[in-house]
């Protein structure tokens, strides 16, 4: 748990005063926030099969590729003589690192993944799947792509599957009441108004 600026942050949840539905908007960046001030990683992600070709993916060409490029591009700028004031050389370097830190990354990630069933029934909501839901609250409609984590943003409303939200929705169908728990003392209720059956749509793998 994280208290900052007066307010609780806590992984796929967070206590603020408002608005329920600017909660679950905010809910992936207030962590990925957290992530970066309390130094917390991510271990034993949740992935589907595709999840991990994608991983693999990125990898090889990280490796077969941007790795190549990253080492010819210090060797061409500490070729230029001084490194004191070599900016090129700098930022050559950083480019490299960057490089390895997140194959490193990726390696780790796909070391301690658990590979995830990402089928569901026709007319249950499940992963992939784009929910149109209205919020009691006030009415308001939004749609909602379930994803895992590693693809997650909240500004393109791709939420994961083990957010509040996520965790509620699954299983569901049109017509349903939902009841989304934030934590022990936020929920809310929503409808599920459609269910389309996208499926993986190629969103890029989160950064660090």
């Amino acid at each position: 748990m994280l208290v900052w600026h007066g307010y609780t942050f806590q992984r796929n949840s967070c206590i603020l005063i408002g608005n329920q539905k600017l909660q679950q908007k905010i809910v992936f960046s207030v962590y990925s926030l957290y992530k970066k001030v309390t130094g917390v990683t991510d271990m034993g992600e949740r992935l589907t099969k595709r999840d991990i070709e994608k991983i693999e993916e990125e990898i090889e060409h990280r490796k077969l590729v941007i790795r190549k490029e990253a080492i010819e591009a210090v060797k061409e700028a500490r070729a230029q003589g001084d490194l004191s004031e070599n900016f090129e050389y700098y930022a050559a370097k950083k480019h490299k690192n960057q490089n390895e830190s997140r194959i490193r990354y990726l390696e780790r990630m796909l070391k301690t993944a658990t590979v995830v069933d990402d089928s569901s029934k026709s007319d249950e909501v499940g992963m992939d799947d784009i929910v149109e839901v209205e919020f009691e609250e006030d009415g308001e409609v939004e749609k909602y792509k379930l994803v895992t984590s590693i693809r997650g943003n909240s500004m393109e409303n791709r939420v994961s599957i083990e957010s509040p939200i996520g965790k509620a929705l699954k299983g569901h169908r049109v017509g349903d009441r939902v009841l989304v728990n934030v934590n022990e003392n936020v929920s809310y209720y929503l409808r599920v108004k459609s269910i389309d059956k996208t499926g993986d749509e190629g969103e890029n793998i989160r950064s660090f």
